[in-house]
């Protein structure tokens, strides 16, 4: 169960990080309240996940998921580039995602 708050936890991460954009420097006041709150539900989320794991293996999973969500989002809304090198080194930061979580469940 915690590994599915701190994956939700990475979720809002990628939201709060998108909302940035949207926000235009928090002028905007929907964006801004939306970005905020996930925010804070994000590092609510996290901060209860360190509860139960390892600071450094929560954070590095936790700013993992949130960095490929938020490029491959980049990618989709923003026409972010696709260049293959950039999609391999994306790639690998799941590899280290998913080999975090391996360890710490063994």
């Amino acid at each position: 169960m915690i590994w599915l708050i701190l994956f939700i936890a990475g979720l809002f991460e990628i939201a709060w990080a998108i909302g940035l954009k949207y926000t235009e420097g928090f002028s905007k006041p929907v964006p801004s309240i939306l970005t905020i709150v996930s925010m804070i539900i994000s590092m609510g989320l996290l901060s209860y996940a360190v509860k139960h794991l390892p600071v450094g293996t929560a954070y590095a999973i936790w700013t993992g998921i949130g960095a490929v969500g938020t490029a491959i989002m980049g990618i989709i809304l923003f026409q972010e580039s696709k260049e293959l090198i950039r999609l391999i080194f994306i790639f690998l930061i799941i590899v280290g995602i998913v080999g975090l979580k391996f360890i710490e469940s063994t």
